[in-house]
């Protein structure tokens, strides 16, 4: 259910694409579930051309994309409340997986390899899980209520 009207298919569409932010974000901290399951990369194939398109666009090219969303997209009062919601919410999720890459980073001891992959795994499955459910509620055409995300999305997207 939309609180500020109904919204179109392609919105709908539209809405589901800066939640790749977060999942190309997240595949980082998978790679100990990928090397387990190795059937599981899979699902993950479709992501290849966005990747790509990082790898070309260089070092920034996430910051490129970032902030080109946040200032084209949750900026822009002519796009529709809808997009710009979820604009924001998959950049939010994406800052949360850069902050955890920070975390995990700063506490990499060798001793305890074990609880970082165990922490990474953690990790990708929660950014992965919250960006599939908000995938799927856009597609429905509702707004994705995430405890504490979407509370600082809307106090940015008005």
């Amino acid at each position: 259910m939309t609180w500020r009207g109904s919204t179109t298919i392609l919105e709908r569409i539209l809405a589901c694409l800066p939640y790749l932010l977060p999942l190309i974000s997240a595949v980082g901290f998978g790679y100990s579930l990928f090397r387990q399951f190795p059937a599981l990369q899979i699902l993950f194939l479709p992501l290849q051309p966005v990747m790509l398109i990082y790898s070309i666009l260089g070092q920034y090219g996430e910051l490129i994309v970032f902030f080109a969303l946040f200032l084209l997209v949750v900026r822009n009062e002519k796009v529709p409340h809808f997009i710009r919601f979820n604009t924001m919410q998959a950049l939010l999720l994406d800052i949360v997986a850069y902050l955890c890459g920070i975390i995990l980073r700063l506490v990499a001891l060798p001793g305890i390899v074990f609880a970082i992959q165990t922490l990474s795994t953690t990790i990708f499955l929660g950014i992965v899980a919250a960006a599939l459910f908000s995938i799927i509620q856009s597609l429905l055409g509702r707004y994705a209520e995430i405890p504490a995300i979407s509370d600082a999305v809307y106090m940015q997207v008005r």
